[in-house]
This record gives structure tokens, sequence and C-alpha cells, in this order.
């Protein structure tokens, strides 16, 4: 694997969304639902993008303010070490 960070982060996204679109299917359905928890565990570890885009394509979690700040803040978060690492010269993996 050539750029396995960017397999990570890539498959944190996917599974950010997917984390989304199934809970929200969950709400609908009365079903058992995915832990607030686990939707901020995978934001935090690589996926805020992924959720912030699940969260508004299927209008979940979009009245909740610590959503709705929370997943940005953390998106800016990684933005910000991203840039750290790339304006000094921090090898990553």
């Amino acid at each position: 694997m050539k750029f396995p960070l960017f397999y990570w982060c890539l498959g944190v996204n996917v599974l950010g969304f997917v984390l989304m679109g199934f809970d929200k299917r969950q709400a609908r359905r009365g079903g058992r639902r995915v832990p607030e928890g686990r939707l901020f565990l995978a934001a935090l570890l690589g996926g805020a993008a992924g959720a912030i885009l699940g969260m508004y394509a299927f209008r979940h979690k979009t009245r909740h303010w610590y959503f709705k700040w929370g997943l940005p803040a953390i998106l800016l978060f990684h933005l910000g070490l991203l840039w750290f690492y790339w304006e000094y010269g921090i090898a990553l993996l």
C-alpha cells in the first residue's frame, strides 16, 4: 500500500457516512440506534467529513448543536493537523 493514510481516511469517512445513514434508517423504523458516542468516535478517528456529509445528506442530527458544531470543529482540527504536518515537513506514515 503506497498511501496508507489516504486509505484510512477514505475508509473511516465512508464509515461515518454509512453510520449516519444507518442511524437515520433505524430512527425511522424504531430499531436499535447507533450510539452518539460511536458517531463521534468515527469522526475523531478521521471520518468527520463523511459524518458531516451523511448528516446533511440524510438530514440526521442537524438540530443537535453538538453535532452541528462539534463535527465541523473536529474536521477543522484534523485539517489543522494536516497543515501542520505539511508545513513543517513531518512525514505522515
